[in-house]
């Protein structure tokens, strides 16, 4: 079993808020991750997305391209019009000898929009489930035959956001759709991480870290704050520095063999929260409970 720690740049500059951090060079964002002793980065807003320039500037650090967030519209196109969409996204990542595929689905999706409350997140019927899943199936078919992972990314402001719409999901989705589990976004939206690290094994084949404040959150959402401003507030932090419990959560990912890359992704203000700092408490953070949890 092998576990390797990678880090996502959004804490030194946000994608969905380019005033977050947007005027930090890539150069500098790099030569932190690197100092830092990261083996793997995320794709982000600033990187080159020609991998003749990308994968010699990602060398020059010694990190490795993990993987990236792709956004789909499979409630509005289906899966052969979203594998043709996907393609220079795929190819850029198999250039790049990455190893996963990040998918969430934006087409009706509400959290980059800065009017629209946490509580307004879109919902799907059961019809609708169905043949989401069944088109999600056949994209991730897909995408395991050009030998990647399929990891479907469940977020707040999106139709799977919640416990109900997970459950939904999975039930309506075959075994090459695997999950990105968010354990900041799960808690969030009432999902139990380590429930569903317990329940669905085979699917978690990708790990997002990130911590919450839920005395945060809870005033955003009851002040009908949209989910941008609840980044902005500071509902999202790292592992080591909120409310979640990271002992457990290696634990559980120890007990079913996960192999793969755990990554620390928390989206904050990095004028409040120094990107550095942080990332340094986040991967100690996760370095010390999996050593404790046997997880190497």
């Amino acid at each position: 079993m092998s576990i390797r720690f990678g880090v996502s740049p959004i804490a030194w500059a946000n994608d969905d808020m380019p005033e977050l951090g947007g005027d930090t060079p890539l150069e500098s964002i790099l030569k932190d991750i690197q100092e830092l002793g990261f083996e793997g980065v995320e794709l982000g807003g600033k990187f080159p997305r020609d991998a003749a320039a990308l994968k010699p500037l990602l060398a020059s650090y010694g990190i490795d391209l993990i993987g990236g967030w792709y956004s789909g519209s499979l409630l509005i196109q289906d899966a052969d019009a979203e594998i043709a969409a996907l393609q220079p996204h795929l190819e850029l990542l198999k250039a790049m000898g990455s190893t996963v595929f990040v998918f969430a689905e934006t087409s009706n999706a509400v959290h980059g929009e800065r009017g629209i409350p946490l509580t307004g997140t879109p919902r799907l019927s059961g019809a609708d489930w169905v043949l989401f899943g069944t088109r999600m199936t056949a994209v991730a078919d897909y995408i395991q035959a050009q030998g990647l992972k399929f990891a479907y990314h469940h977020h707040l402001g999106t139709v799977v956001e919640n416990a109900a719409d997970l459950q939904a999901f999975i039930e309506n989705t075959g075994p090459s759709v695997g999950l990105t589990l968010d354990t900041g976004h799960a808690a969030l939206g009432g999902v139990d991480s380590l429930e569903v690290i317990r329940n669905h094994p085979g699917r978690v084949v990708h790990v997002h870290c990130k911590d919450v404040r839920w005395e945060t959150f809870a005033k955003a959402k009851e002040g009908g704050s949209s989910f941008l401003d609840g980044v902005v507030s500071g509902m999202f932090t790292v592992p080591g520095d909120g409310g979640l419990d990271y002992a457990e959560i290696m634990r559980a990912l120890k007990a079913i063999d996960y192999s793969g890359w755990i990554v620390i992704e928390a989206e904050q203000d990095p004028k409040l929260a120094d990107p550095r700092t942080y990332a340094a408490l986040g991967l100690k953070t996760l370095r010390d409970e999996a050593a404790r949890a046997g997880l190497r």
